[in-house]
């Protein structure tokens, strides 16, 4: 009986220290959903990958088109991304409960805008710095949504998916 006890203890324990660790230090995250923008309804799929108890290090890969009417004229455009980002998590420092992550942080990436040749407006490929603001909820251990809101980006009001732990 000392042994079931102990062991309950034990389990009860571990579980509450990972309830404080969405992504632990070596897991991975699949996230893919959709965005919202100036330019459309990106799409996006990505990586984060738990380097610290406190901190993620990821990727993305996002695509966009959308129509643009300038200088009374329509045209077509796409923008490809590809991006990397950084997260601190709250948990921790707030004691968020295991099934919420709450994280802020930055990502760079190279945006690739594809526009016709005869368009003279202002889009262009570049490298862009970015700031975002987000949260999961985890309806079981490994599945959940998230949202995400920032800017100077191709997501420029946010996106919001899903997210697989790995």
């Amino acid at each position: 009986m000392k042994r079931l006890l102990f062991t309950m203890f034990l389990l009860v324990v571990a579980g509450a220290v990972f309830a404080q660790c969405p992504i632990a230090k070596g897991q991975s995250q699949f996230n893919a959903g959709v965005g919202f923008s100036n330019w459309g309804v990106p799409v996006y799929m990505g990586l984060d990958y738990g380097i610290h108890k406190d901190w993620t290090m990821g990727g993305e890969l996002s695509y966009n088109s959308y129509h643009e009417k300038h200088h009374d004229h329509y045209y077509d455009h796409s923008i490809i991304g590809i991006s990397g980002n950084a997260n601190y998590h709250f948990n921790h420092i707030l004691e968020i409960p295991r099934n919420w992550d709450f994280y802020a942080g930055l990502n760079l990436g190279v945006y690739v805008w594809n526009s016709p040749e005869d368009y003279d407006g202002s889009h262009t490929t570049g490298l862009k710095l970015g700031a975002q603001i987000g949260g999961r909820f985890y309806f079981t251990d490994s599945f959940g949504v998230n949202l995400e809101l920032g800017g100077g980006n191709a997501f420029n009001g946010g996106k919001f998916g899903i997210s697989i732990k790995l």
